[in-house]
């Protein structure tokens, strides 16, 4: 067993150096969900480069390697997103975004740099036995990437007996994770609502059905499902993120429809049950007060994010091995989606959180001023590598 103090892993100047321009290449060359043609380019060419089998074009943009070394059977797989976000970047960098609308906001370039170091470093090591396989992912922001995968045959093609994801986590040191078993990610469900009443001039109300005012009611009752009615010792989100009704350039005009969209979240299946009824049993009950129509619709997107317990102490090892500042076993989880749980649905999984430095300057995902900390780099490569020999440790002779 190799000691946390001699490891034989450590990343060589030039390779970080090369691993450091490579992700800062990808933060400037952004691409969104099922468009990362020149990312998954790059990431292919150096998994090929490296000596791994590469398979391309699952989920469109998804890139596959596999590197097999010994005689072991045993297979994993390890999971990088590629796709950045629908916004633009503010920070003035050397190598900030250089498309318009568009940035890395959530790290995916640091994570695909990761992976591709471990890799690299796997190939020359070699000090495992069995099957990894690097699993380049697109579309994680919301358009289905890892659903799209699996259905196109992901773990058909590629059996895995287990899987793995990292992000990144502001406010933890970049010598330090989190890995906790048990949820992480809460699901990721969208609701949809249309009122519809009956349309008249402003000065009139009484002659219409007025179902801007009984989507006020709504929205004032809405966090009731939460306050009152879901256990309070049940985490769960209902958030109004969208509504749209009448014109600002007719100001006179009571509208015959208002459309409401949203977010819920939950980590239990019995709460996610519970806010796909009630927000439609609030919506339906208030219609009916104000004798308009109405029309539901609740979209599961993204399962929640649970950690199988075997597959997290595999984790929770290797961490220990890698990380100077130490690893965090009471990290709480998250009300964020990540359809990483796609993966994990039917495979023993864990997801785990790799430190990103202080959450201070912009430093918060999804912030027009966000940047993945390169001084993560070396433990977030060290890591996936003690796992992978951890996991698929060679027998002795």
């Amino acid at each position: 067993m190799f000691s946390k103090l001699h490891l034989p892993n450590e990343l060589a100047p030039n390779e970080l150096e090369f691993l450091t321009n490579l992700r800062r290449d990808f933060h400037a060359h952004p691409e969104l969900g099922f468009e990362e043609h020149r990312t998954s380019d790059i990431v292919a060419g150096l998994l090929s480069e490296a000596g791994l089998s590469v398979h391309r074009g699952l989920g469109k943009t998804g890139v596959v390697g596999t590197l097999s070394c010994g005689n072991g059977a045993a297979a994993i797989g390890l999971r990088a997103d590629m796709d950045a976000l629908a916004m633009p970047e503010t920070a003035n960098r050397p190598y900030m975004s250089r498309v318009d609308g568009k940035m890395h906001a959530c790290g995916h370039d640091g994570h695909t740099t990761l992976l591709i170091g471990a890799a690299r470093q796997l190939a020359k090591t070699r000090n495992f036995s069995g099957t990894v396989h690097f699993i380049f992912q697109p579309a994680e922001e919301g358009r289905g990437g890892a659903k799209r995968m699996i259905d196109e045959g992901l773990f058909t093609k590629f059996p895995c007996d287990a899987v793995y994801g990292l992000h990144n986590m502001p406010g933890l040191q970049t010598d330090e994770m989190a890995v906790v078993a048990g949820p992480q990610l809460a699901c990721s469900d969208s609701w949809k609502i249309t009122m519809t009443g009956v349309g008249t001039h402003g000065a009139k109300p009484h002659l219409g059905r007025d179902a801007i005012t009984a989507c006020g009611h709504f929205l004032a009752a809405l966090q009731t499902i939460v306050g009152r009615i879901v256990d309070p010792l049940q985490p769960a989100v209902v958030s109004a993120c969208s509504v749209h009704a009448g014109d600002p350039n007719a100001l006179n005009v009571i509208p015959d429809f208002v459309e409401i969209g949203g977010t819920a979240r939950a980590y239990a299946p019995h709460v996610r049950d519970q806010l796909e009824l009630e927000i439609g049993r609030l919506a339906s009950g208030i219609a009916s007060m104000f004798g308009i129509e109405v029309a539901y619709d609740y979209i599961r997107r993204i399962p929640p994010v649970v950690n199988n317990p075997a597959a997290a102490a595999q984790a929770l090892d290797a961490a220990r091995d890698v990380c100077q500042a130490g690893v965090r076993t009471d990290f709480p989880p998250s009300t964020a989606g990540d359809d990483f749980a796609f993966f994990s649905q039917d495979i023993p999984g864990a997801y785990v959180w790799l430190g990103n430095g202080p959450a201070v300057n912009g430093a918060l995902h999804h912030n027009t001023a966000y940047d993945f900390n390169d001084a993560s780099i070396p433990t977030g490569v060290n890591f996936w590598v003690r796992l992978v020999e951890r996991h698929l440790e060679p027998k002795a002779a």
